[in-house]
Order: C-alpha cells, then structure tokens, then sequence
C-alpha cells in the first residue's frame, strides 16, 4: 500500500452520469505521487466500466481506487448484478460494445471476482 495516498471508495449513480462523475472521483483520488503517467488511460477504464455496470449490471455501483505505491493504480468498479462481464464484437460503425475489449487491452492486469449475494467486481491494474 501507499503511504502517500490511502484507499478511497464512491457510490455512482445508477445513471448516464455514473462515467463523468467516475472519471473525476479517479483524478481526485488518484495518488499524484504514483500515478500521473496513467490517469489519462484510467479515466478511459474506468469509464468503460462504469458504463458497464449501468447499461449491464444493477445497483448499488461503486468505484474503489487503490495505489499499490510502485506496482501501479488499481481501480475497481463493483456492481449488483453476479453475471460476469461479456465482451461484444463491435464493428467499425457501432458507437458502443468495445469496453471489455478496451480493458484487456490498455491495462496491464484485469479480471473479475464474484461478490457472493452482492454482485461482482471488475477490477484493472496500470503500471506507474
């Protein structure tokens, strides 16, 4: 764990404005010391699966970031639904469908974990 800047948690809204307001609680809680070569690629992350667990999951969603010093930034979005993410095949065209996708590809480690009787938690970890 990091000295500098202790773990911080948030309950979303279970609404078109769960990203925004994941995006700007990730650069708030987010450790200067450690992870300001990562924020812009964590708030794209984040983001992702915020949007995920509204459109896919069920309430209660919350948002947990956590700085592992130099091992990294890991954040953690946790929703009511068990069902494990499933990645889409997204066409050129399509305006959505590619979160999953895009959270295997940029971060470094990813992965889930069920929550028994309270939902799951998707999880991503980047490299300071």
């Amino acid at each position: 764990m990091c000295a500098v800047t202790p773990p911080a948690q948030i309950r979303l809204p279970n609404s078109v404005h769960a990203p925004a307001t994941a995006r700007a609680f990730l650069r708030a809680a987010a450790c200067s010391t450690h992870h300001a070569q990562v924020l812009d690629e964590a708030e794209l992350l984040v983001s992702e699966l915020a949007t995920n667990a509204v459109l896919h999951g069920a309430p209660p969603i919350t948002v947990r970031v956590e700085c592992d010093g130099s091992d990294g930034l890991r954040v953690s979005v946790t929703d009511g639904d068990p069902g494990p993410p499933q990645p889409q095949e997204a066409g050129p065209e399509d305006g959505s469908g590619r979160g999953i996708r895009l959270v295997d590809v940029i971060s470094d480690r990813w992965g889930v974990h069920p929550r028994p009787g309270d939902g799951k938690e998707v999880w991503f970890q980047l490299r300071s």
